[in-house]
């Protein structure tokens, strides 16, 4: 069983939606991966992300996906990169990465609830 955590640890991880603006390959990155640009909102902003998402998405297919992501862990350099926030998802039964995504539009922001 996963480690229990309190509510408050829980309200501690912003996950916000957000639309997908801007899709670059990221030759230097040590897996296949993109680098994103994704649109929070006015309160947020524009974020950019690397995410290993190569095997399931064409980049034009993501431009203007929502996706969910963590906008509040602090930015980590990837290769030449800095990512600033983490996209999120599941992984398959080949360990390649499905994107958490929303079924119906919702503002760009909102935040998971």
């Amino acid at each position: 069983m996963e480690e229990l955590i309190s509510w408050q640890d829980f309200e501690k991880v912003v996950l916000k939606v957000g639309t997908i603006l801007e899709v670059s390959d990221f030759p230097k990155a040590r897996k296949p991966a993109y680098q994103l640009h994704i649109d929070f909102g006015p309160a947020v902003g524009v974020l950019k992300s690397s995410a290993q998402i190569t095997h399931h998405y064409k980049k034009e297919e993501l431009i203007g996906k929502q996706v969910l992501a963590v906008v509040n862990f602090p930015k980590k350099q990837i290769a030449n990169f800095m990512s600033e926030c983490l996209v999120t998802g599941f992984a398959d039964e080949n360990g390649d990465i499905v994107l958490a995504t929303v079924d119906m539009p919702v503002p760009n922001g909102a935040k998971l609830m």
